[in-house]
């Protein structure tokens, strides 16, 4: 009896107007009851119907995903706000209707398709299910697709997209985020992501075709359609192939009597970094048994974030301590980061900061291009980038050795697309980062890449120890040659949109309207350089270099000790974020007293211009 009350209800669910008395919702509503065909995100938007959750319902279903700094990236599970079949199928609709008008050769170039290893039982959705519906969508409209018939590396999609000269490709991956989470990365035919004014045409195009057509639900046609193809095994062998561009010590690494631990976070990592070490002639590296095959629920850390440092790497830097080996490489869930710790000689770890890193990879990749450059070749033509929220030690380099820097938003879709530019240019492009370690050594990729980040460490730390010299003296000597560079980054979590923007409209009208802090506590201020509005206080006509970037909140403080420091709002999570660094001169050798003075200056930041215990923000806790 209680079973046909239920098949009733569900009937009425599905037949009858509803009366939230919201109409925008009672649409919405209808709509997704009609259009979803996964069983368990239909019955997640039914129950909360029948219980009468309409707040959850209109933040379900009341709003769309918008493009950040890595694509779509939202938590798993029903609503048109979330990451799941639905609305996959909608954001792939919408693509193929935005490549259709910007290429006629669209149908004979074709589309690459890849997927992490993300998953969430109570949606019934994974990346390796979204990526078949992507693939579906568009074989439904005779499109060739690349779908990879395993988990790959991120890169490998950019990388696919130029090699294979498709018109765009697909990820579908969260990074490093927290297991809830899914995203949906886009790369251009350039390979690299899209950027300004693509993402906001395709959002255009996929509100235009919402409602799934025929065939979008018909994930056989990956294994029936005669225009699917699997690139793994010839990407794979290219990309590898590839790398021998970017080793130059090969014989050496072969002799190494270094030892390396790798994990890979229970992503994708494992095998594409034993395969690369095997490229550069080295033993492979030590996997972390309890972290090398993929995990959905990343059950060994608290986070999949091999950023957070030493209280997520507990299982390598013991298991390095057990075999004898002085360097952890860890590779983020979807490998495209590189987090990178060293035994030091008084037993403690290292783990090297995404800035520091950096330095060492700008210090190596130069010094290999200046062994190894023909007889012709022009310092001026070589260049290094950063996004502008990172060190500015590769500037300082650039300075004294003749190369160029160049920075560009956050975002490795920024960096991208300059170094296509660049190469279209005939420049040559050497090395490129972000801060939260994120690393592109040569361009063969468009995109960060974590695998050719840790073997390129490897080699150099293999490289190094010939000389007796470990890779945190070798950054000591980089410091001292081209200036200390100290940094801190850090971040506040905040979950109510309306409590960042104050925070920032109150620094952007400070003593008085339309004015920005002269001071911060006792620390005066040089420069202020506002992105959101396009404003620069030390250009001469008070207009940014930057593009403008309206959809984010970034503001940038010069300041007369020479620290600067940046406050932004994260493009894939709820934190605000604050990057400080000192920038000294090679002749100002006083460590001690230049990280006082940056901490000094960080609580001048927070307390005066954030204001934790008033807005409620949570501190970052590892």
């Amino acid at each position: 009896m209680a079973g046909s009350a239920e098949g009733d209800l569900n009937s009425n669910l599905l037949h009858t107007p509803y009366r939230t008395g919201d109409p925008q919702l009672d649409t919405a509503i209808g709509q997704w009851l009609r259009w979803d065909q996964n069983p368990k995100t239909k019955e997640q938007i039914e129950n909360l119907l029948r219980n009468g959750m309409n707040k959850e319902l209109r933040d379900r279903l009341c709003c769309r995903m918008t493009f950040g700094t890595a694509g779509l990236r939202s938590a798993m599970g029903a609503g048109f706000c979330y990451i799941n079949d639905l609305t996959v199928i909608q954001s792939t609709q919408g693509m193929y209707k935005y490549l259709e008008r910007c290429f006629s050769d669209f149908k004979q170039r074709g589309f690459v398709v890849g997927y992490d290893t993300r998953g969430q039982i109570t949606s019934s959705c994974s990346s390796q299910r979204l990526a078949k519906l992507t693939a579906a969508v568009l074989l439904a409209k005779d499109v060739p697709v690349y779908l990879f018939s395993r988990y790959v590396p991120t890169p490998f999609v950019p990388y696919a997209v130029q090699e294979l000269k498709a018109v765009a490709g697909v990820m579908i991956t969260a990074s490093h985020n927290r297991k809830e989470d899914n995203g949906y990365k886009v790369y251009w035919e350039t390979g690299a992501q899209i950027t300004s004014p693509h993402d906001k045409e395709i959002l255009k195009c996929i509100e235009e075709c919402v409602e799934p057509w025929n065939g979008s639900w018909n994930d056989n046609l990956v294994d029936t359609s005669p225009l699917k193809k699997d690139p793994l095994q010839d990407i794979c062998r290219k990309y590898m192939e590839d790398l021998k561009k970017i080793c130059f010590h090969r014989e050496l690494n072969s002799k190494t009597t270094l030892k390396f631990v790798h994990t890979s976070f229970h992503g994708v990592g494992h095998d594409y970094v034993q395969l690369a070490f095997q490229v550069f002639g080295f033993k492979p590296p030590i996997p972390v048994p309890e972290q090398k095959d993929p995990d959905p629920d990343f059950s060994t850390v608290k986070c999949p974030n091999p950023e957070e440092g030493e209280s997520v790497l507990e299982l390598s830097l013991r298991l390095a301590e057990k075999e004898n080996a002085r360097i952890v490489l860890a590779t983020d869930p979807d490998a495209d980061r590189l987090a990178v710790a060293e035994l030091q000689e008084n037993g403690h770890w290292k783990v090297f900061t995404g800035n520091e890193l950096a330095a060492l990879f700008g210090w190596w990749m130069f010094d290999c291009w200046k062994k190894n450059k023909s007889t012709n070749a022009d310092v001026k033509n070589v260049y290094m980038l950063a996004t502008t929220v990172s060190s500015k030690i590769l500037k300082a380099v650039a300075l004294k050795e003749g190369f160029h820097f160049e920075e560009t938003l956050p975002g490795f879709k920024w960096i991208g697309s300059r170094i296509k530019d660049l190469l279209e240019n005939g420049k040559e492009v050497l090395f490129a980062f972000e801060e939260s370690i994120g690393f592109l050594c040569g361009t063969s990729v468009l995109d960060k890449d974590g695998v050719s980040a840790a073997v390129v460490v490897a080699e150099m730390a293999s490289y190094l120890e010939t000389m007796g010299i470990t890779l945190k003296q070798q950054l000591i000597k980089v410091y001292e040659k081209y200036g200390h560079h100290i940094s801190k980054t850090s971040y506040f979590l905040c979950y109510d949109p309306s409590t960042i923007k104050s925070i920032f409209e109150k620094l952007r009208n400070f003593d008085s309207p339309k004015e920005y802090p002269k001071f911060c506590g006792t620390f005066a201020i040089l420069h202020v350089r506002d992105v959101t509005t396009g404003y620069d206080s030390s250009q001469p006509n008070k207009k940014s270099v930057l593009p403008v970037s309206k959809n984010s909140q970034m503001i940038t403080f010069t300041f007369q000790n020479g620290c600067v420091a940046t406050l932004r709002t994260s493009g894939t999570e709820p934190k605000i974020k604050y990057y400080a660094e000192m920038c000294a001169s090679p002749d100002q050798s006083d460590t001690a007293f230049l990280e006082e003075e940056l901490k000094k200056l960080i609580d001048a930041l927070i307390e005066n211009f954030l204001e934790p215990s008033k807005n409620g923000l949570v501190w970052r806790s590892v």
